[in-house]
């Protein structure tokens, strides 16, 4: 009787320490992704959270991957993961926030054969873009 229980405890004291290591793990990434929005909106003067609602009204993900946004899977232009990453936007502009926003508002200044189309967003709404793009 005594194997059984100890079984149990030993299985129960498992169980806890799990969820103890998934909850810190998971409120590290959490914290994590925080900072990075920070650090995101203060490098563009944007706001990540409104992003996902431009982005389907101006069609981005038709053309693009874009993490985090379900259904933006365009194979037409570059997946847009990992984009603070990158040296350039749109292949030949320096990436920095001005930059992008001004490829998202205006590819054609910096590109004017680019495929990419002038859409008619706001310079406020592609801070917002770009805030977004940065935190992923």
């Amino acid at each position: 009787m005594s194997s059984i229980r100890s079984r149990w405890v030993w299985l129960g004291t498992a169980i806890v320490i799990a969820c103890a290591v998934l909850a810190i793990t998971g409120g590290m990434a959490w914290s994590s992704r925080q900072q990075a929005e920070r650090v995101a909106r203060a490098m563009t003067g944007g706001d990540p959270a409104r992003a996902p609602e431009i982005m389907r009204r101006y069609g981005c993900g038709g053309c693009h991957t874009i993490p985090g946004l379900a259904g933006a899977d365009g194979q037409v232009g570059p997946s847009l993961s990992g984009l603070v990453h990158r040296v350039y936007v749109g292949g030949s502009a320096n990436n920095s926030p001005d930059n992008l926003v001004t490829w998202i508002v205006s590819p054609q200044t910096f590109a004017p054969r680019t495929a990419m189309p002038a859409t008619g967003i706001t310079e406020a709404e592609a801070r917002d873009v770009a805030a977004y793009l940065y935190a992923q």
